[in-house]
């Protein structure tokens, strides 16, 4: 079977394989450009290409950047609160330890 590509549907997909586009009749010569080189579409097309295979990489590296930042603010939190309990207890047995001063001095 020897059919003829459509656009959507190319019988190839490399560029400069497929035939050139004739000029339609309802277009005044003149009103497109002539000839395209295809190198920088073939370079550009590979780089998007390239870009395309690596947004997933690159989301997954953000991804993981985030909750490596989120646990570490856990982390300083967990610190905080502990902190914070171990400054009150401290302040307790200064107190006690006061007190048994001034009760012991008393006597």
């Amino acid at each position: 079977m020897n059919t003829a590509g459509t656009i959507d549907r190319p019988v190839t997909h490399d560029p400069k394989k497929q035939a050139p586009m004739k000029p339609s009749t309802n277009e005044p010569t003149g009103s497109a450009i002539e000839d395209v080189t295809t190198t920088g579409a073939n370079d550009s097309r590979q780089n998007r290409t390239r870009e395309m295979q690596l947004i997933p990489e690159a989301l997954a590296r953000a991804h993981m950047h985030e909750r490596l930042q989120e646990a570490e603010r856990e982390r300083q939190a967990v610190r905080l609160v502990t902190a914070r309990r171990m400054q009150r207890r401290a302040e307790r047995a200064s107190l006690r330890a006061r007190r048994a001063l001034a009760l012991a001095v008393m006597q």
